[in-house]
C-alpha cells in the first residue's frame, strides 16, 4: 500500500473512517512510553493514516486506573470538538487488532513547518518568544527553553488547563495542513487532583483573551448537557465534575494559569 499524502477529511468524515474503516497495521513507534501503532483505515475507497493506542498496551501508572488512558484520549478530543478551536485530531475508542483502543487521525507535519517550543542558544531567543528555562548543552553552551507568543498555543495553555493536562511536551504539539497546530498524546489528564504539566508557561498569569473567556463559558454550558454526557461514558462523575471546577476558577480568574508549587511545572522530557 503505499503513504502519500493524507486525504483531507472533514470532521465527520474521519469519525466515520476512525469508527468503521478496515484497519491494517503499518508499525510501531518506538519512542512512546505506552504501545503505539500506526496504522491505515480504509472505507468506501477512502484510505487514511491514523494511530491506534491499544488499551493492552498501556503502561500501569500509580496515579492514573488501570486501562484508563485511551478513554482519557477520546475524551480530551470531545472537550476540543467542544471548545470549537479543533485542537486534538478526530479520536475514537474502537475494536482494533489489539482490542479495544483509542484511534486518533494521523497528521502529517509538513517538512517546512516552523517550529514553534524549542531549545534555542540562550543568546539568539527569536523575536517574540518567551524565555521558559534555562539548559546547558553537551560542550556546556547555555540554551534557553523557549516557545513562540503564538495564539495557537495561548489556545493550547487554555485547552489544557480545563483537562488537567500532565504532560505538555514540545513533542506533543503538531503543525498540521493550513497552519493549523494540534496537540497529541493526552491519556494522562482529566486527574481529579491538580497536576498540570507544560512547557508552555510563557503566558502565566496574563490576561486571558476574550475569546478564550467565551469559550470557557460555553464549555461550562456544554458540560451541563452533550459534553456532560459524553464525557461520562469515559471518565468517573468526579473527574467531570472537576472539569467544571476548572472551567469555573479559569472564568473567575480570568487569567492563564501559574506554574504549580507543589509539583513539578514541566514534563520531562520537555521536548
Amino acid at each position: 500500500m503505499t503513504s502519500g499524502l493524507q486525504p483531507l477529511l472533514d470532521e465527520n468524515d474521519a469519525l466515520r473512517l476512525l469508527q468503521r474503516g478496515a484497519v491494517e497495521l503499518e508499525g510501531r513507534l518506538v519512542d512512546a512510553s505506552n504501545t503505539t501503532l500506526r496504522a491505515f483505515l480504509t472505507l468506501d475507497g477512502v484510505t487514511a493514516r491514523c494511530v491506534y493506542k491499544p488499551v493492552r498496551g498501556e503502561r500501569p501508572l500509580w496515579d492514573f486506573p488501570d486501562g484508563t488512558l485511551a478513554g482519557r484520549e477520546v475524551s480530551a478530543y470531545l472537550v476540543s470538538r467542544a471548545t470549537g478551536w479543533g485542537i486534538v485530531p478526530p479520536t475514537v475508542l474502537r475494536d482494533g487488532p489489539l482490542g479495544p483502543g483509542a484511534c486518533q487521525l494521523w497528521i502529517d507535519e509538513p517538512d517546512d513547518a516552523d517550529p514553534l517550543v524549542g531549545f534555542v542558544p540562550a543568546d539568539e531567543l527569536p523575536t517574540g518568544w518567551f524565555r521558559i528555562a534555562a539548559a546547558q548543552g553537551e560542550d556546556g553552551r547555555p540554551y534557553t527553553l523557549a516557545h513562540a507568543d503564538d495564539p495557537r498555543l495561548a489556545r493550547m495553555v487554555v485547552f489544557d488547563a480545563v483537562i488537567n493536562n500532565a504532560d505538555r511536551k514540545g513533542g506533543h504539539l503538531l503543525m498540521g495542513p493550513h497552519e493549523r497546530v494540534y496537540g497529541v498524546d493526552h491519556g494522562v489528564s482529566f486527574h481529579v487532583e491538580d497536576k498540570l504539566r507544560t512547557v508552555l508557561w510563557g503566558w502565566s498569569e496574563q490576561q486571558l483573551p476574550d475569546e478564550a473567556v467565551e469559550v470557557l463559558e460555553r464549555l461550562a454550558e456544554a458540560l451541563d448537557g452533550t459534553l456532560g454526557e459524553e464525557l461520562a461514558v469515559h471518565l468517573t462523575a468526579a473527574e467531570v465534575h472537576q472539569v467544571g471546577s476548572r472551567i469555573r476558577r479559569l472564568h473567575a480568574t480570568r487569567e492563564f494559569p501559574p506554574p504549580p508549587q507543589e509539583w513539578p511545572a514541566m514534563p520531562w522530557p520537555p521536548i
